[in-house]
């Protein structure tokens, strides 16, 4: 049934244009508006469906004029899509020999440089010459580690970062092909980390001041660091943050980390944690450093969606014992068993998006926190949602091998389904990619961890069929070459 416009928006949408007639509102801030309008998040609709990977879809950015698609898979391909027509402008072979997880144009390359990264630890440079040939080189490694995310210095040709599970932050610099070690990720003196280092699943600079980003990965806490506090002769104890950010429940809680991590256009940090919800913070919400406030016994809040109220407002659960600290949280899709990144939504980053378990799209609105909108996305997982970033498009992609793009063309506006929350049955083989034997034992430990809680103790039988399967699902994955080999010579293709 198609939903009825509020009265209140029929007002404001008379009142904008009143403004805009009499010269009160910009015609940029005016269009602005129109783009960031509820309704238009209402009425997103698969546009495309881009078909040419040959596994799952980890990674999507658009250029920034908006008009190309650039995307990663497990079948170690790159490709370039015409999104709006589903034409594939270029594909070729990364070079990597293992799964592709991140790829992104460098600015003002004419869309011709390209950095990707991947499951094999490398961290590769494609270079377009003319004609479509393309030529890859090697920029830098994490030595027997995954690297999930790049992070490109905004409107710089040249600078981006890399984040590696080795705890490891590289700095990159394309004019002299150089790799610099900035720092690795320490544990903070938790007896709970068998290894001395934080396993980093994300890095993101913020756009207002380049000068900072922030790491996270399997520990509570989201790191910001100041890389004008780096000496580049070596000299300085670089890796010390400049702050911490965690919700308070969150300290010291052993079952959950960071898949993700975004700054809006206003410097505000989005934190996306397994086991958990999404956060919101702003600069003055930093714990300090070190992040060793006063706090009360960490309660785990869990992520079990079952007693969600769809549409509602999410309220914050994260206060210190000062009432600071408030973080706003979004709530209600689940967030378990893959890494999974986070994004603003809408011209002013006026939403928060995020895939789920459940195969679903989750829209919440970012102030106050209400889930207005929830999409079927995927058959298994979503793990990618990516804004177009001049219009009010979104390019999804997960576990299936398809890419999917979402524009504001449906006549009706959609509704909230009933049944959020429920996560489809499904085997855990492709669930979490287990390259080593460290991932299998990281899996172990936090299901035994989630086994033993009093209040699971009647869901113990599902752990214990979970933990076989964990172990099978081991065994099969390292007998699949697909995964952990392929062709590593660079066969490019225009397919323009």
């Amino acid at each position: 049934m198609m939903k009825k416009r509020s009265r209140t928006d029929l007002d404001q949408a008379v009142v904008n244009v009143c403004k805009r007639e009499l010269g009160q509102l910009s015609t940029r801030d005016f269009a602005h508006r129109l783009a960031a309008s509820e309704d238009l998040v209402l009425r997103l609709e698969i546009h495309k469906k881009l078909e040419k990977h040959e596994g799952c879809v980890n990674t999507l950015s658009f250029n920034s004029d908006g008009d190309v698609l650039i995307s990663g898979s497990d079948d170690l391909r790159v490709i370039l899509w015409d999104w709006e027509t589903g034409r594939v402008k270029l594909s070729f072979n990364s070079g990597h020999r293992n799964n592709v997880f991140q790829a992104k144009f460098m600015p003002f390359s004419d869309d011709r440089t390209i950095v990707t990264c991947a499951a094999d630890g490398e961290i590769r440079q494609a270079q377009i010459l003319e004609g479509g040939e393309v030529k890859t080189i090697l920029l830098g490694k994490h030595e027997d580690s995954r690297v999930h995310k790049l992070a490109i210095e905004p409107g710089s040709p040249h600078i981006f970062y890399s984040c590696g599970e080795d705890g490891v932050v590289q700095h990159f610099d394309l004019r002299t092909r150089s790799a610099t070690e900035l720092f690795t990720c320490r544990s903070i003196n938790d007896p709970r980390n068998f290894q001395p280092y934080v396993h980093l699943n994300a890095i993101a600079i913020d756009p207002r001041n380049p000068n900072l980003f922030a790491v996270g990965g399997m520990d509570e806490f989201a790191r910001l660091y100041d890389i004008r506090k780096y000496s580049w002769d070596g000299s300085s104890d670089f890796g010390q943050p400049a702050d911490y950010f965690c919700p308070q429940h969150l300290i010291g809680n052993g079952d959950t980390g960071i898949t993700g991590l975004s700054f809006s256009d206003q410097s505000e940090l989005l934190v996306s944690y397994n086991n958990e919800f999404i956060y919101l913070f702003t600069r003055d919400m930093g714990l300090g450093n070190p992040p060793f406030p006063s706090f009360s016994p960490p309660i785990s809040m869990g992520s079990d969606t079952s007693e969600f109220e769809p549409g509602s407002i999410a309220s914050s659960s994260s206060m210190d014992v000062d009432g600071k600290n408030f973080a706003q949280a979004y709530k209600g899709h689940r967030n378990r068993e893959t890494v999974k990144g986070v994004s603003f939504f809408g011209p002013g980053c006026e939403y928060v998006s995020s895939g789920s378990d459940c195969g679903r799209i989750f829209i919440w609105k970012k102030r106050g926190g209400e889930l207005i909108r929830v999409m079927e996305a995927d058959r298994d997982v979503v793990n990618c949602t990516e804004p177009h970033p001049h219009t009010m498009a979104l390019a999804s992609s997960g576990i299936e091998s398809d890419i999917k793009i979402w524009t504001p063309k449906a006549i009706e506006r959609a509704t909230l389904p009933t049944n959020i929350g429920q996560v489809k049955p499904k085997a855990r083989g492709w669930m979490y990619r287990l390259a080593s034997p460290d991932d299998l034992m990281l899996q172990l430990f936090s299901l035994q961890r989630q086994r033993t809680r009093p209040e699971n103790v009647a869901q113990n039988s599902v752990m214990d069929r979970e933990l076989l399967e964990l172990i099978l699902s081991f065994n099969a994955n390292s007998d699949v070459s697909s995964d952990d080999g392929g062709d590593t010579a660079n066969h490019d293709d225009s397919l323009g």
